[in-house]
């Protein structure tokens, strides 16, 4: 259970502007495409938590006016202040005690560096990228309720509203770092999201696993650590995730996946056994599962995937951690295959089940993911504090459709 609030996006709802900008981006894009241009912590949960989110709010953009613009703008930041060792993230949760240490043989060692990537303070524009990259120009689908432009490949579309951190690739959410501006009536982006959130869908994709196949299913919590409890028949989380895990085993085998779980009954595992299960297999994937929940609050609902926020970035997420930009993680060496791979899961689930769609989000506290070595990501497939989405996931037949939509994800 990730127990973060109902982290509302806007006034007018993620499910109506998916709909609206989705739709409009579809009708609109064909007319408007212009020919390329030659160059000029699984979680320490607590039941009850505070959401802490940051998004932009919105205000009344003017009619667009096109100038003579600069191609990328600098903005001036304070230099980071260098240390000889990474800034620590300090937590008032508890230490999770362990009740069934795992086998010796479970031992990560790793000499790897973590990555050193040098941070981006630019906004670049648009059409410019779009250009250098081959890509349909960007165009202007909607001046309401936000004004948005999509931008499209072969691939598919990619929606973007200006001054929001959301932005929509073939009707999932996705979560940028930056919201995008208008400067001088053109479109910029942040070269972060660029780089790590717009070119790895809409240009070619670099290989998610390789060719061993093996990957690790994550059932959050676990003894002494149950999770949260549903609000309905007051069963804990632990179970749901475990059952589910089971569901996914057989559908990957028969797909041709090695496939491991990191624990198989109700034991207590740390997060850093957890890690080095998956090391001492060798797994191409790392996937964990579980539920959400804002008790007492019964509101939320919907599904959300998570993965490792990218070095110089803000997190979506934070519930209270320091959020420190410029720390980097052996995870971060993946972060092309990480957002593929969380959006591939978002789709799928959402298809299956029907429920509303959080986004893919990035965090950077979650301990599980941080010293991965393969593609990981966090599943919230739901809300046990909300009474209508804790009853589905108390029920069997829901449990394996997150399943079965698990594996169509991976095939």
């Amino acid at each position: 259970m990730l127990g973060i609030l109902d982290f509302k996006t806007h006034n007018w709802g993620v499910s109506k502007f998916a709909v609206l900008i989705f739709c409009g981006v579809l009708v609109l894009l064909a007319g408007c495409a212009t020919p390329n241009e030659p160059p000029p912590t699984e979680w320490s949960d607590t039941n009850q938590v505070q959401q802490a989110e940051s998004r932009t709010s919105f205000k009344a953009i003017p009619p667009l006016v096109q100038t003579n613009l600069p191609q990328t703008i600098q903005i001036n930041l304070p230099p980071a202040v260098k240390t000889n060792t990474p800034p620590v993230i300090k937590s008032n949760a508890p230490t999770p005690v362990g009740t069934n240490p795992p086998p010796a043989t479970f031992a990560l060692t790793t000499n790897t560096v973590r990555p050193r990537i040098a941070p981006i303070y630019t906004f670049t524009s648009l059409k410019r990228w779009a250009v250098e990259k081959k890509l349909n120009l960007p165009c202007l689908v909607s001046r309401s309720p936000l004004v948005t432009y999509a931008i499209s490949s072969a691939k598919g579309v990619m929606a973007l509203a200006i001054g929001s951190r959301e932005a929509m690739w073939n009707g999932v959410t996705l979560h940028l770092g930056y919201a995008p501006e208008i400067i001088d009536g053109e479109v910029f982006v942040h070269a972060l999201d660029l780089q790590k959130t717009l070119e790895p869908f809409l240009c070619e994709a670099q290989p998610m696993f390789g060719t061993n196949r093996v990957i690790v299913i994550d059932p959050g919590h676990g003894g002494i650590n149950a999770g949260t409890i549903s609000v309905t028949d007051h069963r804990p989380e632990k179970d749901f995730t475990l059952d589910w895990a089971r569901r996914i085993q057989p559908l990957l085998e028969q797909e041709g996946w090695r496939v491991f779980l990191t624990r198989t009954n109700d034991v207590d595992l740390a997060l850093s056994n957890r890690v080095t299960v998956a090391e001492n297999r060798h797994a191409d994937l790392f996937i964990s599962l579980h539920f959400n929940s804002a008790a007492p609050d019964q509101k939320p609902v919907g599904l959300a995937t998570f993965c490792l926020t990218p070095v110089g970035m803000p997190s979506d997420v934070t519930r209270g951690y320091p959020d420190v930009l410029l720390q980097g993680f052996l995870n971060n060496n993946f972060d092309t295959q990480n957002v593929e791979l969380a959006e591939k899961l978002q789709r799928s689930l959402l298809h299956a089940t029907g429920l509303e769609d959080r986004g893919v989000n990035r965090a950077r506290f979650i301990g599980v993911l941080r010293a991965q070595r393969r593609p990981s990501v966090l599943i919230e497939a739901g809300f046990l504090s909300n009474p209508r989405e804790a009853k589905r996931i108390e029920n069997g037949d829901f449990r394996q459709k997150l399943a079965e939509a698990v594996a169509a994800a991976l095939k």
